[in-house]
């Protein structure tokens, strides 16, 4: 299980850091042209602080444990993923994107095992 554990939060981590980027690097009209719609209902600001959470996210699912530096930071950062997921899933409901929302789901889901799993019974 622990092997599986680290498996999914470094999937997870690739998938919050590329997001991650993309959105601090991208201005929000870029976002929005590139099929974000969802990024002209948040200020600019708005979207790069999302992105910057999204980048610490990844930093914090996958260092602390690997560094083995303060590894309760993991399944806190699962958790922080978590609840940027279901606000994602939130946001893509309001404006009827529900074919968008599943990707969102899937990491929320993913998040969630990586928290129980370090929370729990497979902590470090």
């Amino acid at each position: 299980m622990n092997v599986a554990l680290w498996i999914v939060a470094g999937l997870l981590a690739v998938a919050m850091l590329g997001a991650g980027v993309m959105k601090v690097l991208r201005s929000r009209e870029q976002l929005a042209a590139s099929g974000m719609g969802w990024a002209s209902d948040f200020s600019p600001g708005m979207v790069k602080a999302i992105g910057a959470l999204e980048v610490l996210a990844a930093i914090g699912l996958i260092l602390p444990a690997l560094l083995d530096i303060a590894p309760i930071f993991v399944p806190l950062a699962a958790v922080g993923v978590v609840l940027m997921m279901i606000g994602a899933v939130i946001v893509h409901a309001r404006r009827h994107e529900l074919n968008t929302a599943a990707p969102s789901i899937v990491f929320l889901v993913l998040a969630a095992f990586v928290a129980w799993g370090r929370f729990g019974p497979y902590s470090f």
